[in-house]
């Protein structure tokens, strides 16, 4: 196989700075290509222990104290953030860590987060709105020429004569991921603004038919389907011994029957074999979705277990 793997975790669930950076030096050290965070203000169960860390502050962070994983977020909300500050902020960032962001970015769909800190929650038309509209501004002000201004005559964000500073340090500005499983204008969006389209928590079976519904119409718009990147998510939980297979279920909160069913849990055979189910599907790059952050151990066993049977 082929696969690139990558780290995805969860810090809102109840992780301190010093707990991702732990998780993505291992992820670094042990070789996987990237180390991504959810971007949320609130647990989702539970009460979040230490509490949230805001996603592109933690990413500074880690861009300064790591040198060659590739970082970013699944996927930032763009109900959080105005676009013009946001592409500073991801620019900044991209020159932080010597070009090695990438941006995810969605409409928003947690609404509890939302009025918890205050933050304004539209109906789901209107943010979908308001994610295109982020997109265009954030792509045409990193793509505005040194000594020359960006306007852009929008409904949510008309920006006049900026001068589109900062620039990111990767050719072409930061790449940026878009996924989820809508039908029309999620790939619409892919396909006009995005590097890479992402499946997430779904069976391969569906992972393959958004796949493939995404290069219909990147076809259909006359962009070149295999320039778009196609990845999935999943949960991973994997051990050599069942003691250790439950251990880690047990530490999620998860049953084991229904990881094996819904997520890359098992012996590491039984993940390799699960994963060659996303390759034939079409993925190129799989996100592993570690919950426990305090388990490094559990990196490296998928490292020398799983990884390195891909290589």
């Amino acid at each position: 196989m082929t696969l690139d793997l990558r780290i995805f975790t969860e810090p809102q669930q109840g992780a301190t700075y010093d707990d991702v950076l732990a998780v993505a030096r291992a992820a670094e050290d042990t070789g996987f290509s990237g180390f991504f965070r959810s971007d949320h203000y609130l647990s989702m169960g539970g009460d979040g222990g230490a509490g949230p860390t805001d996603a592109w502050t933690t990413l500074a962070g880690l861009a300064r104290e790591t040198s060659t994983i590739r970082l970013g977020t699944l996927v930032t909300s763009a109900t959080f953030r105005l676009p013009g500050p946001l592409a500073i902020q991801v620019a900044g960032v991209d020159q932080m860590s010597g070009g090695r962001v990438e941006l995810g970015l969605g409409a928003g769909w947690f609404e509890a987060e939302h009025t918890a800190y205050g933050i304004p929650f539209p109906p789901l038309g209107e943010r979908f709105d308001r994610l295109e509209e982020q997109l265009a501004v954030i792509t045409g002000l990193w793509a505005t020429e040194p000594g020359k201004t960006f306007s852009h005559k929008g409904n949510h964000y008309p920006i006049t004569d900026s001068p589109a500073l900062a620039k990111p340090v990767q050719p072409g500005g930061v790449p940026i991921i878009i996924g989820g499983g809508g039908k029309r204008r999620t790939p619409a969006l892919a396909v006009r603004y995005a590097a890479e389209f992402n499946a997430p928590f779904v069976s391969a079976d569906d992972a393959g038919r958004l796949f493939e519904r995404v290069r219909d119409v990147a076809r259909e718009a006359g962009r070149e389907p295999s320039s778009l990147t196609m990845s999935a998510a999943q949960v991973v939980c994997v051990a050599r011994d069942d003691a250790t297979l439950r251990r880690r279920a047990d530490a999620i909160g998860r049953d084991l029957d229904e990881l094996r069913t819904n997520g890359l849990a098992g012996s590491p055979d039984e993940v390799v074999e699960k994963l060659a189910t996303f390759e034939a599907a079409g993925a190129e790059r799989l996100y592993l979705q570690v919950l426990d952050l305090s388990d490094l151990d559990h990196l490296a066993d998928i490292s020398d277990a799983v990884l390195r049977q891909l290589a």
